[in-house]
């Protein structure tokens, strides 16, 4: 039974391995790991239901400050769908081309070799992930907070302590047992589906009402300057965030080389569809200023539309963001613990709990990142160091899906998409990347494009030369936190 169990566990942490993000990162996409012949409506509903996360609930507001009209905002979250409809098919060849876990790593490793490859799983590790799961309990935060502050903003310091009691319950509740952190997932997942569907059924009747006086003129005041549109992307993409690991339902799926494209190609498009929708139900009970004086826009809207039962929207709202957290936690837990295992981290975070069989070195160790990057930032800074960061190895990763075209001939495309498509993608992510920098400079990109460096360092020192003076250090520490935690390496536990 043990056996079984650490087995079971493994197959998780290589799920982990694939490099999930944000919203993507829920369990049931590792559930369906156990599912054999997944036709296409189920490869359509997976999809929905991994992106569609807190996205929604945080970015319109961000997105909408940045281009300052209604019209360009619909028209940004319409372009972040089809950006990554377009960025899911490069990866989709890229699945069915390379079929290693690790998410973008072996893409990487491939067509430039081990440098890049390395510090995409540095960067992941203590970049993006905690920053994503940072972000989605930092919403939670503020949704769950603000009924308790009627007419104002709640205060930093509320919303800081309660993002972080989140990560703390959410990360021992994954420490504890993985079948408790699953049914959480499942429950939470319904909920946010039920809120999504309350509010684009609630903006339908209004508008069937006649509600449309916020849509006339819809362009005037706008402002449209390439850094603006960028920082606008940043903040839509956030919310598609979960596009980039769809091809990982390959091996689940009836006729992938059929299934897999046409599931991205109604999937994404109806998420997109779901997106514009929601943001056209804010805009037809608020107006531009309204929404952007709001401090949770999905509040607002609940108030104006279902009192007496506004009460409904922050509790459901808090449901789903919670949901994206312990998907984030579930699954990227086991990141960190498969790059412990492979040498890229302290071996301790490869460690499994004896008596529950869980990774819990690496979840504990996750969620303290996460708090790090509570503490000085805001959702808006941590949401833009996070696309700065991801969208440079996105870029890289479809541009390795150019070169290979050209390096790796010999390799098998079952899911080949012409070449403009890749192109495209990595003109944007260029774009998406350089224009903040040149247009609006801010010291977090530094920071960001320093720490991915310092990666280089770490690289030359401890994988290339291999140096073992660290491990002299760590031993005492390893053994002491061991007795502790009691952990020990999951071969241990298999004998």
């Amino acid at each position: 039974m043990g056996e079984e169990s650490l087995r079971k566990r493994k197959g998780e942490a290589k799920g982990g391995e694939d490099g999930q993000s944000n919203q993507s990162q829920e369990p049931q996409t590792m559930n369906l790991q156990k599912q054999t012949g997944v036709g296409l409506i189920s490869g359509i509903c997976m999809i929905v239901g991994t992106i569609i996360g807190s996205g929604i609930f945080v970015s319109p507001k961000s997105v909408l400050a940045n281009v300052g009209a209604v019209g360009p905002c619909l028209t940004i979250w319409a372009a972040c769908g089809v950006l990554a409809t377009l960025g899911a098919l490069c990866f989709a060849e890229l699945g069915t081309m390379i079929t290693k876990s690790g998410g973008e790593y072996p893409y990487l490793m491939e067509a430039f070799g081990p440098i890049p490859a390395f510090l995409f799983s540095w960067t992941s590790l203590l970049v993006t992930k905690p920053s994503s799961f940072a972000i989605i309990c930092l919403s939670f935060a503020e949704y769950a907070s603000a009924p308790f502050y009627p007419g104002c903003d709640p205060p930093q310091v509320v919303i800081k302590c309660l993002a972080a009691a989140a990560i703390v319950v959410i990360t021992i509740v994954n420490s504890l047992s993985v079948k408790l952190g699953s049914y959480l997932q499942n429950f939470l997942t319904a909920a946010k589906m039920i809120i999504v569907t309350i509010i684009i059924v609630s903006g339908i009747v209004l508008l069937a009402q006649g509600k449309t006086e916020n849509f006339t003129d819809s362009f005037k005041d706008s402002k449209i300057s390439v850094s603006s549109i960028s920082l606008a992307f940043y903040n839509g993409l956030w919310a598609y965030d979960g596009w980039n690991q769809l091809n990982y339902i390959t091996e689940e799926l009836k006729n992938p080389y059929r299934n897999l494209p046409l599931s991205i190609i109604i999937g994404i498009p109806l998420v997109t569809v779901c997106y514009v929708l929601i943001n056209i139900s804010y805009f037809t009970v608020m107006t531009s200023t309204e929404l952007l004086q709001s401090q949770a826009v999905a509040v607002t809207f609940g108030d104006r539309v279902l009192y007496p039962a506004s009460w409904i929207v922050p509790l459901f709202v808090a449901f789903s963001t919670i949901g994206s957290a312990n998907g984030t936690c579930f699954t990227a837990g086991r990141l960190v613990y498969v790059a412990g295992r492979e040498g890229h981290m302290l071996k301790l975070l490869s460690y499994i709990s004896v008596k529950r069989l869980t990774p819990a070195p690496a979840i504990i160790f996750y969620g303290a990142i996460a708090i790090i990057y509570i503490i000085p930032g805001d959702i808006n800074t941590l949401i833009n160091y996070f696309s700065f960061a991801v969208w440079i190895f996105y870029g890289l990763t479809v541009l390795a899906l150019i070169v290979m075209r050209f390096t790796r001939k010999q390799l098998k495309r079952p899911i080949r998409i012409p070449i403009i498509i890749p192109v495209i993608v990595t003109l944007v992510s260029i774009l998406l990347v350089l224009a903040p920098i040149i247009s609006a400079p801010e010291l977090a990109y530094l920071y960001c494009v320093l720490f991915i460096l310092s990666g280089l360092i770490v690289y030359v020192l401890f994988v290339h030369f291999k140096f073992n003076w660290p491990q002299k250090i760590s031993k005492p520490i390893t053994m002491h936190l061991q007795m502790l935690l009691e952990v020990v390496p999951a071969e241990e536990v298999t004998e």
